[in-house]
């Protein structure tokens, strides 16, 4: 009987917590749009590595590498799988989105910008 008003009263609190709340449903985010920018889906990772330096950070999901670069104004996230031996981005989102696509491609020239070599002055 000690047992039972505990196991009672668990069983309540987790009946409370799975209980809808508010009007409804939870919402989820909207879907970005379809799209790549021009030259980065393909990309392989020493490419990648030549274009944008080293990732802020990599993630590994499952069977994709999630590889984040940071800037000032912006983040871009290249979402990369393995096909045939060969691991390329397959998507590429940035936060804030594009106008129209996933990825803002001024966001990728500024990080792209970040890694360039200094040009010679006059």
């Amino acid at each position: 009987m000690k047992l039972v008003l505990p196991a009672l009263l668990l069983l309540a609190l987790l009946a409370g917590c799975a209980a809808p709340s508010g009007t409804g449903a939870v919402r989820l985010p909207e879907a970005p749009p379809a799209g790549e920018p021009a030259g980065t889906t393909g990309l392989q990772v020493a490419q990648l590595r030549a274009l944008y330096g080293q990732p802020a950070m990599v993630r590994n999901d499952g069977s994709a590498q999630i590889w984040r670069y940071d800037d000032a104004s912006c983040r871009a996230f290249f979402f990369l799988y393995s096909r045939d031996g060969k691991t390329a981005v397959w998507h590429v989102e940035t936060s804030p989105r594009g106008r129209g696509i996933a990825a803002d491609e001024n966001c990728l020239s500024a990080l792209r910008a970040k890694i360039a070599p200094p040009r010679p002055s006059a």
